[in-house]
């Protein structure tokens, strides 16, 4: 199994990042948190990683912190949660606003997050209540965005509604979602304060 990555940063293409590992790519899929974590394409990186093994793919999972990386390991655990959707909950919400809204047992909350059902919710606080005690003051992943010129605001904005189509929303709802955010920011940015519009 890939524990981690350590290398340059080739390309952000949300929710993928290419990294250049000693003249070999590895394409990683990551929660929104770890792309506006991550750095910028040329830095040297490091992604914490999950192997997801399937009958059709091995998948690349990659985390800014070992406490996004354990909540996705104990998210897939849950019946009906496959990887997709546990890189959607980490990408609609920090670690510990998750753990508070399963610890409040707020299930409508969690059905704000795309892809998730009433049911599903309510599986969610059931099954993860017992597994995250003592979750309550992790820390969560700090932000290093930079902001980008105008001049690719369009093709940006465009980039900022396939991410958010990749994970779940629907598309004119991306498409919504995107324009109502102000222009200027960097694609992290964009889509943080897209995914932000959606939070409690």
């Amino acid at each position: 199994m890939i524990g981690f990555l350590l290398g340059k940063l080739h390309a952000k293409l949300p929710p993928q990042i290419l990294i250049n590992v000693n003249g070999v790519g590895y394409e990683v899929e990551a929660p929104m948190s770890t792309f506006y974590a991550i750095g910028e394409v040329g830095d040297e990186v490091m992604l914490l990683t999950h192997m997801h093994v399937r009958e059709d793919a091995m998948l690349l999972f990659g985390f800014a912190s070992e406490l996004e990386r354990s909540l996705f390991k104990e998210l897939i655990k849950v019946n009906g949660i496959g990887a997709k959707m546990a890189i959607g909950i980490l990408s609609a919400m920090s670690v510990n606003d998750f753990v508070g809204l399963v610890e409040a047992g707020d299930a409508p909350a969690l059905t704000k997050i795309p892809g998730v059902g009433k049911k599903t919710a309510e599986r969610l606080v059931i099954e993860m209540r017992d597994r995250l005690k003592g979750w309550e003051n992790s820390a969560s992943t700090a932000s290093l965005s930079k902001p980008m010129g105008d001049s690719t605001s369009a093709s940006q904005a465009a980039s900022a509604v396939e991410a958010l189509i990749s994970l779940g929303y629907k598309p004119a709802q991306a498409e919504k979602m995107v324009q109502a955010v102000e222009s200027g920011l960097s694609l992290e940015e964009t889509i943080k304060k897209a995914l932000q519009s959606v939070k409690l």
